[in-house]
């Protein structure tokens, strides 16, 4: 049982380092992709920068030793000095350049590119990703400093590689003057790759205990400072549970730091020891040792041993601590990478046959659906628009209702055996999805506002409008009945909505942002119109005249509607009652109230909170 352990967890260390290599490699390969130029200038600024270190650390600081230990002219020492300063100013202004031109620029263009590709891939993925919360964490996590995590990983190998060239230059002089420095060059691969390795291990299994804690102090802090919470704060005893969690997370954090203290401490002290301490005090005891017992080393050789053992410490601590972030950047990059590669099961930009611009017929035939292999949502349903008519979804919370205009949209594709969407008697999957979907015009319940004018709300960036926009989109919010209230606006259709960006930015009621979602709907040429729920947060009386505004708009479309509200459907066509995913009933509103089933039972119970004389005109209507 050990032994299996011990081997899953060899395995599972062999494919991290394996993923962290190839992430790593990934993150290389993309930035050349994007700038070559940047990845060129950062080597050659590392490389130099390195051999100039080396340079100074060993034959500088010898010869210099050597020429006023051979009494050499001083103009000699002079001029030596001065070409080699001449050489130094050049790399401090290759240093600066590549530092304050180079990178500035070139990282503009590395983020542009990167987070242009990351939001193009976002748009097209399908709406299935944003609800699974394993990917759409991989995506927060891709988005979040990934430009930095690239630039940051190619650096870090560059000096890597670097510091690895100018270590191994550095230790073969060492060993010319004498060959038992190797000790010295034990002490700090035992100090980094050792006790370094064994200490960033545990800070990491620390980082990750305390990983929970910290996204609970993280929310806290972000639910104190954002408005939507505000009302809630003042009017609630909320902030006293907040207040716990913080408490809790923050003692939790301070636990974990305890128990991983000592062993931290004996560590640290082991790397720093080996790495720093054994290094520059032995090195001093060893020389002094050799240039005044031995008589085997010379005063200046002496000075460079001690400078290039400074050098060759620095490379090797330097190299250990770059390889661990390099590694973990690797971690993190596969985010990166895993989102970018992703495969889209329905991609956006998917090519196909052109739709017709006549519409004939949308139906669904014997489709199921769930989104969960063992959970379905739909059960071969079928049903059918023709001709330019209108069909009403009613039923119960989670009964199929918004799942039905979610594969109407294509937004979801049916089970594999689950049936078929057909638009003028051809499978959906068979079209060009933007131009199938361009035949859509669509409100929804959970509509959102962006930070715009409302003619730009209301338009949501279409181009190629047919007529003028501003009258289109006057026209489209006075048949939603809230263009009074946008007249009354500073600006009219011209007023920015929100205060996100603008102090003077409008907040509408919710009733009246909900129209001007509906005006989306109306001012779209788009000849098949879904409305889900367009009257959720409207009064009954306000929710009647949207109804009629909706129902006009079906005689020259096609129209499905959801609406809890059993009063809105009545001049529908069809009325299709869901219960569990299946149709339990249909037929007009008449039809289902003369069938006296549970549609006729919803209708009858929610006529009860109306006015007295409008539930009996209701029944009248019925009996009629």
């Amino acid at each position: 049982m050990k032994q299996n352990k011990k081997e899953k967890i060899k395995k599972e260390k062999e494919v991290t380092i394996r993923q962290a290599a190839l992430n790593t490699l990934y993150s290389i390969k993309l930035l050349w992709t994007i700038s070559r130029r940047r990845v060129v200038y950062v080597a050659l600024k590392q490389l130099l920068g390195h051999l100039a270190w080396m340079f100074f650390s060993v034959f500088f600081i010898r010869h210099i030793a050597e020429s006023i230990q051979n009494k050499a002219p001083v103009e000699h020492i002079f001029a030596y000095i001065g070409i080699v300063c001449f050489a130094n100013l050049f790399l401090m202004l290759f240093d600066s350049y590549v530092n304050h031109v180079i990178k500035p620029l070139d990282d503009i263009k590395v983020y542009k590119k990167l987070y242009q590709d990351i939001y193009r891939k976002a748009e097209n993925v399908e709406l299935s990703c944003y609800e699974d919360s394993t990917f759409y964490d991989k995506y927060t996590m891709a988005v979040d400093g990934a430009a930095d995590k690239i630039t940051e990983t190619s650096e870090l190998l560059f000096t890597i590689f670097s510091a690895l060239i100018a270590s191994v230059i550095t230790y073969y002089f060492m060993f010319q003057i004498d060959k038992r420095m190797i000790i010295f060059v034990i002490a700090p691969i035992l100090g980094n790759f050792v006790f370094g390795a064994i200490l960033n291990k545990s800070r990491f299994k620390m980082y990750k205990e305390n990983t929970p804690y910290a996204r609970r102090t993280e929310y806290v802090n972000r639910v104190m400072y954002l408005s939507d919470y505000a009302k809630e704060m003042r009017l609630s005893k909320i902030y006293n549970l907040l207040q716990h969690t913080y408490e809790t997370a923050t003692e939790n954090t301070v636990n974990i730091c305890k128990k991983f203290r000592l062993k931290n401490i004996i560590l640290s002290f082991g790397q720093v020891y080996f790495s720093y301490t054994i290094i520059f005090e032995g090195i001093m005891v060893f020389g002094a040792y050799c240039a005044l017992s031995e008589k085997s080393m010379s005063l200046s050789e002496y000075a460079i041993i001690t400078s290039m053992m400074g050098l060759a410490s620095w490379a090797i601590i330097n190299t250990a601590n770059n390889l661990l972030k390099c590694s973990q950047n690797g971690l993190l990059l596969h985010n990166l990478r895993s989102f970018l590669l992703y495969e889209e099961k329905i991609p956006e930009d998917y090519d196909g046959i052109m739709p017709d611009s006549e519409i004939k017929s949308i139906e669904f035939k014997n489709v199921s659906f769930g989104y969960k292999p063992d959970t379905p949502v739909i059960k071969n349903l079928s049903f059918a628009l023709t001709g330019k008519s209108s069909i009403a979804l009613v039923g119960h919370n989670g009964a199929g209702k918004s799942t039905i205009i979610k594969l109407l949209f294509r937004l979801y594709d049916p089970n594999p055996d689950g049936g078929e969407i057909l638009l003028n008697g051809i499978n959906i999957k068979e079209y060009n999805l933007k131009a199938y979907r361009a035949l859509f015009a669509a409100a929804f319940q959970d509509y959102k506002i962006f930070a715009g004018s409302v003619k730009e709300n209301v338009l949501l960036g279409r181009e190629n409008i047919q007529g003028e926009p501003d009258e289109i989109v006057r026209h489209a919010l006075t048949r939603a009945r809230v263009m009074e209230k946008i007249e009354s606006l500073p600006n009219g259709i011209e007023s920015i909505l929100t205060k996100e960006f603008d102090e003077e930015g409008q907040v509408l009621s919710g009733g009246e942002f909900q129209k001007i979602v509906v005006a989306r709907a109306f001012a779209n040429p788009a000849p098949i119109k879904v409305f889900d729920e367009p009257s959720s947060a409207l009064d009954p009386i306000a929710e009647y005249e949207l109804f009629e505004s909706i129902i006009e708009e079906s005689k020259d479309n096609f129209m499905l509607f959801i609406s809890h509200r059993l009063s809105s459907v009545k001049n529908a066509d069809e009325v299709l009652m869901l219960e569990n995913g299946e149709i339990i009933e249909r037929g007009t509103h008449i039809e289902l109230m003369a069938l006296n089933g549970k549609y006729a039972d919803m209708f009858t119970k929610q006529a009860k909170n109306y006015q007295p004389d409008e539930a009996s005109l209701e029944s009248e209507e019925v009996a009629v």
